[in-house]
């Protein structure tokens, strides 16, 4: 048995309950997203049926319409936990609740955390502000080259960033850095990733590279990945879930950057046969897409992932489930760049002989937490569930 767990990071579908606490009242990632291209052009989530989850929520997702037999099960999960970011709301997917939100340092991070990191390194660093990570390396990049010092900075969420030149500071040491500095980071300034942000180029020119990693807490007790791993059953990571759990429970990585290298991770994965759980993150929604407030980029990059969905589900058989999902919103059509308080979709999928007498897809309802899922997988692969969440298994024809 198998399940597959594609997240489309920051692809949410509307406002959760408590928004306005978090100052995203109006947001919705899919449907502004459809509304600012006229419309978006989706027939294979069609048919599993995007459209009739939107229905059922009381959204309209322009060009994507409901069908009279989806062939997926549909709900609309919302966040239990507090915060918005990657890390809370794949923990919360995995089972786990976060009552308390990882800080944040909207002035940059405290001196004392600055200076223990600045001795630990044997460098001063640059920058200690929110900024875009693209903007700050075209204004710090050429300080940071000629002295060597690399730039610290952060966003509006948990997140301690590290940006080098890879001439200047190598892949290992900059990834060593972020180590110390996971290391400093524990509460009260537990933040939750302090990520590698390497780039490349000449003055005016400079670019991210793909070799950034994260280095994010351990979850505080135990996920579905420990669940599933525990019972003997292999945990294949694809794209940055290994980081975002810490290699908790995690059997097999393919730690790859870009969507279409995720999803050929994950075709690998279904090909080799393995029996359990295959989770992944398509982050060029959010990286790429979201918080450059770039609706026509991603808008494409929905249609380009719809295109590529039949590669996926043409691997299926009786006994695999593939749940597409996403971990928080990133509506990039609002002024802010970061992520959105928002609930986000799930098309359930599996595959079955069609029956005339028995629908292939039913609404499973408003799901009070993302962890749902994660009951539900554990569920659905014969697996005791003692975490956060309760299972939606039941209902699916």
């Amino acid at each position: 048995m198998r399940a597959v767990i594609v997240v489309l990071d920051g692809v949410g579908l509307g406002e959760a309950p408590d928004a306005a606490q978090y100052g995203d009242t109006g947001s919705n990632t899919l449907a502004n997203t459809a509304k600012a291209v006229g419309g978006l052009h989706l027939p294979n989530m069609e048919r599993m049926g995007l459209g009739n989850l939107a229905r059922e929520c009381g959204v309209e997702i322009a060009g994507v319409r409901p069908t009279a037999r989806p062939e997926a099960s549909y709900a609309r999960m919302h966040p239990a936990s507090a915060g918005k970011d990657t890390t809370t709301g794949h923990w919360e997917l995995a089972g786990v609740k976060l009552d308390q939100p990882f800080p944040t340092y909207p002035r940059g991070f405290p001196t004392e955390i600055i200076q223990e990191f600045e001795a630990a390194i044997g460098r001063r660093v640059l920058g200690n502000y929110p900024a875009s990570g693209t903007e700050i390396i075209q204004k710090l990049g050429d300080e940071h080259v000629r002295t060597g010092r690399p730039i610290v900075y952060t966003s509006a969420d948990s997140v301690f960033q590290i940006a080098a030149h890879e001439e200047v500071i190598p892949l290992q040491e900059l990834y060593a850095m972020c180590q110390t500095a996971r290391r400093i980071l524990k509460p009260p300034h537990g933040v939750g990733r302090v990520i590698a942000r390497p780039f490349i180029g000449t003055s005016g020119n400079y670019v991210r590279t793909g070799a950034r990693r994260d280095f994010s807490l351990e979850p505080p007790g135990p996920t579905l990945l420990d669940v599933v791993s525990a019972a003997g059953m292999d945990v294949m990571a694809c794209g940055k879930i290994d980081d975002i759990f810490a290699g908790k429970g995690i059997t097999r990585s393919s730690h790859v950057a870009g969507n279409d290298a995720v999803f050929d991770a994950m075709l690998d994965f279904l090909r080799a046969g393995h029996d359990g759980l295959i989770f992944a993150n398509l982050v060029d929604f959010d990286m790429k897409w979201g918080h450059r407030n770039d609706p026509e980029a991603f808008a494409a990059g929905l249609e380009h992932f719809d295109a590529r969905l039949p590669e996926l589900l043409d691997l299926l058989g009786p006994g695999d489930l593939v749940a597409i999902c996403a971990d928080h919103g990133n509506d990039p059509t609002t002024p802010s760049t970061d992520h959105s308080r928002e609930s986000v979709p799930l098309l359930l999928y599996c595959p079955r002989e069609p029956s005339p007498s028995k629908p292939a897809g039913v609404w499973l309802g408003e799901r009070r937490t993302f962890a749902d899922l994660g009951a539900s997988i554990a569920h659905f692969l014969g697996l005791q569930w003692n975490l956060y969440g309760q299972s939606f298994m039941g209902m699916v024809p």
